[in-house]
């Protein structure tokens, strides 16, 4: 499974990566996750499986679900306290849950 973090830049994102990365292996789940600027969407939307945006980018939400759907490529925000805290269970659940969906 790829997931790809966009943020503003890729840089904020990417603090979270490492702990989703180790949330992935205690599971034992075969995951690819790395961060990218929001200028990468086009890019990610043909090789990710799911796309999670950083909060502070809520203000595109509208633009980048529309292009997701049209990719039929799962997109969620990150939820913001789990983004806060770095929590890779609670984002790496969440992005199990869009593929579920």
């Amino acid at each position: 499974m790829k997931i790809a973090l966009l943020c503003a830049l890729g840089m904020s994102t990417s603090l979270l990566v490492d702990r989703i990365k180790k949330a992935a292996a205690d599971r034992q789940i075969e995951v690819e996750v790395d961060a990218y600027s929001v200028d990468d969407m086009d890019e990610q939307l043909k090789t990710a499986d799911v796309i999670l945006l950083g909060p502070q980018i809520r203000y595109k939400q509208n633009e980048l679900y529309k292009k997701a759907k049209s990719a039929n490529t799962p997109i969620a925000i990150i939820d913001m306290k789990a983004y806060g805290i770095r929590d890779g269970e609670k984002v790496l659940d969440q992005a199990l849950e869009l593929l579920d969906q």
